[in-house]
């Protein structure tokens, strides 16, 4: 296949160097002057992964849309839609998406599929490749299980099968809204679990991941989406990877959150609490943990106070 990777921070410039190494024809978009592209530029290597020669290195939009069949986007969520109208100006025919981020427009509560659709690409044109993994695990040879998902079942068929390879196993999806609700709201747990890490109630994340999975299980079925979703690869398969790992900057940032501490990476579940939380206003569904997550962030809470108040509720069943 012939593929443009748009972005390259962390994920960006490992799927350029894993679908190269897959033998796929590969552009590497930045942007000029931006210290993550000059150096991969310069380098051909960043702190994550070396790529391969025979990746193109190229600061011009345009020249990337050009040359690729297939347009894989990997940015700052909350970026897309800006970053769209730069886009939509090219000849886009036939040109297929496959975004690999995680998170929700906030003050929308959009998935970012939609952010899509509303810019002009055909749904058919769509998909999303989510679930567990850290560059840092895959470099070192250590495989995962993903999933795609999209509105047209045979382009979730046509990529999953051309991108497999021995580092990533990849599930075919059928369920879009929950596959992207799910793969965001995971992020937020992530805050979570970092700040009981943080908080020294490390012991409470066996109930975050329990109840942390069913309220977005909720949410995901009053959204028409499948609640069983919320069980999968997307969200629950995704927890070690950020609700436990080191190499999970949501985790980290809810452990620094907490600790008083300085950080300086992305953290998509910042900007992903506030989106669920218009959600889940939106479809009338209670969401404990993430409006716990909210009042911490937005409303200057005190973390353990407010994790721990959660005990106060009102006895219920578990299902």
């Amino acid at each position: 296949m012939k593929i443009s990777v748009l972005g390259c921070g962390r994920w960006g410039s490992f799927i350029g160097w894993y679908l190269s190494n897959n033998g796929h024809e590969v552009y590497q978009w930045g942007t000029e002057g931006n210290p993550s592209f000059e150096k991969l530029k310069n380098d051909k290597k960043n702190e994550y992964v070396s790529l391969n020669k025979n990746v193109t290195l190229t600061g011009d939009l345009q020249e990337a849309i050009n040359f690729a069949e297939t347009i894989i986007i990997s940015i700052s969520s909350q970026r897309l839609r800006e970053f769209m109208q730069r886009i939509i100006k090219f000849n886009l025919s036939n040109k297929i998406f496959l975004l690999c981020m995680k998170g929700i427009e906030e003050g929308t509560g959009k998935r970012l599929s939609e952010v899509l659709i509303d810019s002009g690409i055909d749904k058919n044109k769509i998909a999303v490749w989510v679930g567990p993994g850290h560059v840092q695990a895959f470099t070192n040879g250590q495989p995962n299980c993903m999933l795609i998902d999209a509105y047209n079942k045979d382009l979730v068929k046509y990529l999953a099968d051309s991108l497999r390879g021995s580092l990533i196993r990849f599930y075919y999806g059928d369920d879009i809204i929950g596959s992207e609700i799910g793969a965001a709201a995971k992020n937020v747990m992530g805050i979570a679990a970092g700040m009981l890490d943080g908080g020294g109630y490390t012991t409470l994340k066996g109930s975050l991941m329990s109840r942390g999975a069913r309220e977005i299980a909720r949410l995901i079925k009053a959204m028409g989406g499948n609640e069983l979703s919320a069980y999968g690869l997307c969200h629950l398969g995704d927890y070690e990877a950020t609700l436990f790992s080191n190499y999970s900057n949501n985790r980290n940032f809810g452990e620094d959150f907490v600790k008083g501490n300085k950080f300086n990476k992305l953290a998509e579940g910042v900007s992903t609490a506030k989106a669920l939380k218009v959600l889940g206003e939106k479809y009338n569904v209670d969401l404990p943990i993430t409006n716990a997550v909210c009042s911490i962030l937005y409303e200057a809470k005190e973390p353990m106070e407010v994790f721990l108040s959660l005990f106060s509720r009102s006895t219920r069943k578990e299902f």
